[in-house]
């Protein structure tokens, strides 16, 4: 059978047919933080009506204050596909160093000023040996969570940092009409980082980079200098939630925020952040946030045991890393 002329052969490409319900599938996956809170707080509920009062509602939301501004620093560098395990020593040494010279006559503004630049200058540091030196994010960031943390022991003597100005803790502690203020700053670090994500040129070079490095680079990003930035943005506003967790407790002890950093990668990895780098939504972090916050009130408010909601914490790790591999898996 001859060919006529004129005609060229042409390879047919297959068509992929969407698969029925794996619209459904995909919206389940990317929004599964959402149902499990309401979820969460319908069983809460059904056990004990009181979980609604305005007192723990309010309660809920100044916990998650700290927590939600943390994860959303760290979740910056797990979208490069990095890691940064130094953030609760950088929030225990920054919150240490600049009350201590708070108390030792330093304005309580400037002492706000230099907890949240040494977070930004320890940031600035991890991105430099993860970018430039090539230096294994995990094993640096870890020596330097561990540097600062035993940086905190011998600032205190073991002693705890007390006597704030109410200047200080006002952010912390006061309110206005009745609602507490911490929650403010919360949310419009989340509405800003909202903006940088989906509108800027540095939200798209975060996904780039982590999505594929090299590609970005052929592309014409400066690589090295987007993970920076994202080190450099986790130092910061660990040092930020430093401060806002000080002004909160109106002290800083010797094992200040240690119990923060499982349930700030839980919160992250839980809100959609893939370990692998290159998809998140900061809508899903703060629907994780919330989750981890509002099961650690309600198991105390039943009376449960520390250890438990421990323990529940390390299973809701668990859980987020299963669901972000057979999403990875399974769900294009």
């Amino acid at each position: 059978m001859s060919v006529k002329e004129g005609t060229t052969n042409q390879v047919v490409q297959p068509i992929k047919l969407k698969q029925p319900g794996q619209g459904y599938a995909r919206l389940f996956a990317d929004n599964i933080v959402w149902f499990l809170l309401v979820l969460g707080l319908f069983i809460m509920g059904l056990i004990d009506s009181a979980f609604f009062s305005q007192v723990i509602l309010q309660n809920i939301l100044v916990q998650t204050a700290v927590l939600g501004i943390l994860t959303a620093g760290i979740a910056h560098v797990l979208i490069i596909g990095e890691i940064d395990l130094s953030i609760t020593g950088v929030l225990a040494f920054s919150a240490g160093l600049g009350t201590t010279l708070m108390n030792n006559g330093l304005p309580w503004f400037l002492a706000v000023l230099v907890i949240v630049l040494f977070g930004l200058l320890i940031g600035t540091v991890n991105g430099i040996l993860v970018a430039k030196l090539k230096a294994a994010a995990l094993i640096e960031t870890l020596a330097m969570g561990l540097v600062l943390q035993g940086g905190l022991m011998a600032l205190t003597q073991g002693r705890s940092i007390v006597n704030f100005p109410e200047a200080f803790t006002w952010i912390g502690q006061g309110s206005v009409f009745g609602l507490p203020i911490l929650p403010i700053p919360f949310l419009i670090v989340y509405l800003i980082i909202y903006f940088i994500w989906k509108k800027t040129v540095f939200g798209r070079s975060l996904f780039a980079t982590g999505g594929n490095s090299t590609s970005a680079y052929v592309s014409g990003i400066n690589v090295d200098r987007i993970k920076i930035y994202a080190f450099m943005i986790s130092g910061g506003l660990a040092g930020f939630s430093g401060y806002l967790l000080a002004a909160y407790m109106g002290a800083v002890t010797m094992t200040f925020g240690q119990d923060l950093m499982m349930y700030t990668l839980a919160a992250a990895v839980i809100g959609g952040v893939s370990l692998t780098g290159g998809k998140g939504k900061i809508s899903g972090v703060l629907g994780g946030v919330l989750l981890l916050t509002v099961i650690q009130t309600g198991l105390q408010i039943l009376g449960i045991s520390s250890y438990f909601v421990t323990m529940v914490g390390g299973m809701m790790i668990f859980i987020a890393v299963i669901v972000d591999a057979l999403k990875t898996k399974y769900i294009r």
